[in-house]
């Protein structure tokens, strides 16, 4: 056995890898309170300046890591950047509904998008890749269903924050899944896609009584820079702990970013939250760890086999 395949060297790299996703997933969380300190700018001003820091700090990266190459290979793949351009205007709309809530206070039905966004991920593999659901998580998803259902049936509306943060989100999984680009050259294509609206806006807006960045003070620009850090070193470290961690294991840290929008929410920022929203939650809650363990005991089955087999 060569020292890089050794048993100490595996566990010391999965735990790296665990030590990333989970704070990609804390960082995702948290950026509740970074975006908080924006609402003074407009949602579609921020999401611009998002896109165009975002081009200047993945093309860094890019050249510092040397995947010119790896981007050369991106570009000249036809299909690849017609997937890509899709998934850019989607996780671009999805940007902006999450900046949006965030400047109305409405991050409680953030968290309530992203925890549900797992769910309807798996009803996308189920309709287009041929999936198939245990009756656990069948019963999982209908809870979640009823969970929507009931929130729905308060506000008087469907839930439209939530339902399209989920809906957007599970679509851009999906279609990178399908993609053959890596993460860091396909998210630069993503806001590239997005940099020529990005600039045509900030300049409408400098010639129609001038942009925050222009106008604001210092902490309004700084902020404005460090959206460009703040979108892709979470997903830089999702990345890296994903090559190095079972999907189980990260599949169940995703609940880490919800959970900690809905505490920031409720603890931190005061946003109310009504008896009807806690059984939205409770139903959503109980249909994730039904989901979830399912998951991992299939998992641990399908290793069993595969183990038996080997010996065999």
């Amino acid at each position: 056995m060569t020292r890089g395949h050794s048993p100490q060297d595996a566990a010391s790299e999965a735990a790296l890898g665990a030590a990333s996703a989970a704070l990609g997933y804390l960082l995702w969380g948290l950026s509740v309170i970074f975006y908080k300190q924006l609402t003074d700018v407009p949602p579609f001003e921020v999401l611009a300046h998002r896109s165009v820091w975002s081009v200047v700090l993945t093309l860094l990266m890019i050249f510092a890591l040397a995947r010119r190459d790896a981007l050369m290979v991106v570009l000249r793949d036809r299909r690849t950047m017609l997937t890509l351009t899709g998934t850019g205007l989607l996780i671009g709309s999805n940007w902006f509904v999450f900046i949006y809530s965030i400047n109305e206070a409405r991050i409680v039905e953030t968290s309530l998008g992203y925890y549900i966004n797992p769910l309807v991920s798996v009803l996308l593999g189920v309709a287009f890749l041929g999936e198939r659901l245990s009756r656990p998580q069948i019963f999982a998803v209908l809870l979640a269903v009823a969970g929507v259902a009931v929130f729905a049936w308060e506000l008087g509306t469907l839930p439209w924050i939530s339902l399209f943060l989920a809906g957007s989100f599970a679509a851009y999984g999906y279609l990178r899944k399908v993609s053959r680009a890596t993460p860091l050259e396909g998210l630069f294509i993503e806001v590239l896609v997005l940099l020529p609206l990005a600039l045509v806006y900030l300049w409408w807006l400098s010639e129609n009584g001038g942009t925050s960045f222009g106008n604001g003070s210092w902490f309004t620009w700084t902020f404005l820079i460090l959206t460009g850090p703040m979108t892709t070193v979470p997903l830089f470290l999702f990345a890296f702990g994903a090559q190095r961690i079972r999907l189980a294991t990260l599949g169940l840290m995703q609940y880490l970013a919800p959970t900690t929008q809905f505490f920031v929410a409720v603890f931190l920022y005061g946003e109310p939250l009504a008896p009807i929203q806690v059984m939205t939650f409770a139903l959503i809650w109980i249909g994730l760890a039904i989901f979830s363990f399912d998951t991992w005991r299939m998992e641990r089955r399908l290793r069993q086999t595969a183990a038996l087999s080997d010996e065999t």
